[in-house]
């Protein structure tokens, strides 16, 4: 019967029941929409560097972190010199320019590269020619409407786009190592080497090894743990950020249900008083303003898991390239859960006030 009457009332009020699912619908989306960002731009990049084919990357002395690439301090010498060692079977410089936010020019030596990633996979044109040629990935030509032989202008300068390759590998753009180096004024020097080892299972003897060459200034790691860099625990103020957005779509949803709930009772006033004449309990009352917060936290809920999945076709059809966001079903029971509380926080005093009505009071109300 409660659940009947529950069904009733919200299939009686069509429109305010869609505009409570929507206006919940929207802090769930904002919350997935982030956590999903979160996941896929962190994931992206690992998959980029591991399709280097890289087993261990140096960097640089001023490099923070994984995404400060920092200036080019290691300079092609040390290419030589790595190469030398034990179990190193190739070394390749990299030069990255931090072009936008997760958005890189990367510098490489193109037939190492090549040699070390297995070469990348032409969609259109092929290999550097020219000084002035970049080659892109799918995702970039996407995002700039672009094709090989069109222009583009990067690091304020026009670049002839020379190749398009299926992407996935390192970086979006690729540039020639020398020409990136004079750009940057680091002539003969790198931010990044990465070496492949004759057999992965010698890279911690590796390590030891180049510890003992380069010292403690230069960051060494292996891929396993220079991917392990970038982690939502690793990026300073995002998990806070995370529960911020959390903490204001707890806030909005039990707003939305408060006002919805509330109004509700003033229009089920006389509703109210014919249930309480009839015998319905206060624990009865409350029972049916509370399960239909319930009901419009799950719907909503429901709607913003949707609404998600528009979020993702949306940036992977405009900024494929820059921003990448991940579904994460992980989230989908968190953000139920959150809404629901939400939902049951926000009927309460509606709910409570429903059950406190005079039944002949309510009978009179007009």
């Amino acid at each position: 019967m409660t659940a009947k009457l529950v069904w009733e009332n919200l299939k009686h009020r069509p429109l305010r029941s869609l505009l409570s699912f929507l206006l919940i619908g929207v802090p769930v989306t904002l919350i997935l929409t982030l956590v999903g960002l979160t996941h896929g731009m962190i994931t992206d990049f690992q998959q980029r560097q591991k399709a280097s084919g890289a087993d261990i990357v140096v960097r640089g002395t001023n490099a923070q972190t994984a995404l400060s690439f920092g200036s080019a301090t290691l300079s092609e010498g040390f290419i030589k010199l790595l190469e030398k060692q034990p179990h190193v079977k190739m070394a390749v410089g990299i030069l990255n320019h931090n072009n936008q936010i997760w958005l890189t020019v990367t510098g490489i030596d193109l037939d190492k590269f090549s040699a070390m990633s297995g070469g990348f996979t032409y969609l259109e044109g092929g290999p550097f020619r020219k000084p002035d040629d970049m080659i892109i990935d799918r995702y970039y030509a996407a995002q700039q409407h672009v094709h090989a032989g069109d222009t583009v202008e990067v690091l304020t300068r026009p670049w002839h786009i020379c190749g398009v390759i299926e992407g996935g590998q390192l970086s979006h753009m690729f540039v020639q190592l020398k020409v990136l180096q004079d750009l940057d004024s680091s002539t003969g020097k790198v931010n990044q080497i990465d070496l492949k080892l004759d057999n992965p299972a010698n890279v911690e003897a590796v390590k030891k090894n180049l510890r003992g060459v380069l010292g403690d200034e230069y960051p060494i790691y292996d891929m396993r743990e220079f991917t392990s860099l970038i982690s939502v625990d690793n990026i300073g103020g995002l998990r806070e950020f995370t529960w911020v957005v959390v903490g204001i779509g707890v806030v909005i949803g039990g707003v939305v249900v408060w006002m919805s709930m509330y109004m509700a009772v003033l229009m089920r006033t006389r509703e109210i008083g014919i249930l309480k004449s009839l015998g319905g309990s206060n624990a009865f009352i409350l029972r049916l303003v509370v399960m239909e917060a319930l009901i419009l936290g799950a719907g909503g809920t429901l709607l913003g898991i949707g609404m998600s999945f528009g979020a993702q076709w949306l940036i992977r059809a405009l900024v494929p390239a820059s921003i990448q966001m991940a579904i994460v079903p992980l989230w989908w029971p968190i953000s139920l859960g959150i809404m629901l509380a939400s939902a049951a926080l926000g009927a309460l005093y509606p709910g409570l006030r429903a059950a406190q009505h005079d039944p002949i009071e309510a009978l009179a109300y007009e």
